[in-house]
């Protein structure tokens, strides 16, 4: 019997670890089927410097490991590698189980809170499947939020994903949460360049990596997409974490854990001198990796560890 390769660097409980069995997947989702070819390698596989294969390849994926019948986002929007982003959850999983006595916290007193939730909505559906966790998703564009809810309505989740608009374009928290609200976690993955151009020059790194430098044909295109908003905002991710950091600050009490993504390893200072200065009381940096990408994921929270339990105790449960 011939032993499938796993994807060793993923998460042990992210159910992407092995090699897409694309038989299956064009049996879930027939449309898969288009853009499937024998690889160099004598594989199946997908160009993945293709949005629309991508795309396909994410609705087989939604539909045939967490149940999401109905799945599309518009054109130029943010089409996201679904193993990554189901490394990021099953590591906040792994991160409230601390407070609950070393048992992964499911169902719906779990409450997370989506920042910059995208047109495809994916943190939710990921989450909610896989650990029946309820959602709070923003956004500042209201063309992401409306495909995003239609999303949620057309797999019957509204009572399971609550999506809320960011009137700011600078307010991280303000103007979206309560005062009477508590989450158990935050995450968000932000938008990571300072400009278009170093999207675009990020773009073309990525082509190189995929072998795709030879067409000079053909313009480098952002494979997964994404609108200026969700891809750069001004002083790039290092900003956008800081300001997250010190707006947090006014919400220790009602958060648990806040937690981001951070793409650049050079953000990570200024990271961590933006927690000092808020006065957090713990923070994690966990590695984490999906093919030649690599990112972390940084945590922080304002309790210490009876605190937390205190705070699990009221909030956390049911």
């Amino acid at each position: 019997m011939t032993q499938v390769p796993t994807k060793t660097n993923l998460h042990p409980r992210n159910l992407h670890r092995e090699r897409y069995d694309f038989a299956q997947l064009i049996k879930t989702s027939p449309e898969l089927a288009t853009y499937v070819s024998v690889n160099v390698y004598g594989n199946e596989s997908i160009d993945f410097a293709d949005p629309a294969a991508v795309k396909a390849l994410n609705r087989a994926l939604l539909k045939q490991y967490y149940q999401i019948k109905e799945w599309d986002i518009p054109d130029q929007y943010l089409c996201p590698p679904i193993p990554g982003r189901a490394d990021y959850l099953h590591y906040l999983a792994d991160l409230l189980a601390e407070s609950n006595g070393g048992n992964i916290p499911r169902g719906e007193a779990v409450r997370v809170f989506d920042i910059g939730v995208g047109a495809n909505c994916i943190y939710p559906l990921i989450g909610h499947a896989a650990y029946g966790w309820h959602f709070v998703g923003t956004d500042i564009d209201e063309v992401a939020l409306g495909n995003a809810q239609h999303i949620v309505a057309a797999n019957d989740l509204n009572d399971a994903i609550e999506l809320r608009l960011q009137p700011s374009s600078i307010d991280i928290f303000s103007g979206v949460t309560y005062a009477d609200e508590y989450f158990a976690i935050t995450l968000s993955n932000p938008p990571f360049h300072a400009s278009l151009a170093e999207a675009r020059k990020c773009a073309q790194r990525k082509w190189q990596n995929l072998g795709k430098e030879h067409n000079k044909h053909k313009k480098p295109v952002l494979n997964f997409g994404g609108q200026s908003m969700e891809l750069c905002c001004e002083g790039g991710e290092e900003a956008f974490v800081t300001r997250m950091i010190e707006e947090s600050a006014s919400g220790g009490e009602h958060c648990l854990w806040f937690t981001t993504l951070i793409s650049k390893s050079t953000s990570l200072p200024q990271a961590y001198s933006a927690l000092k200065q808020a006065g957090a009381s713990d923070s994690r940096t966990i590695e984490m990796a999906q093919g030649q990408k690599k990112s972390r994921l940084l945590a922080w929270t304002f309790m210490d560890k009876q605190q937390r339990r205190e705070w699990w105790g009221k909030h956390g449960k049911k």
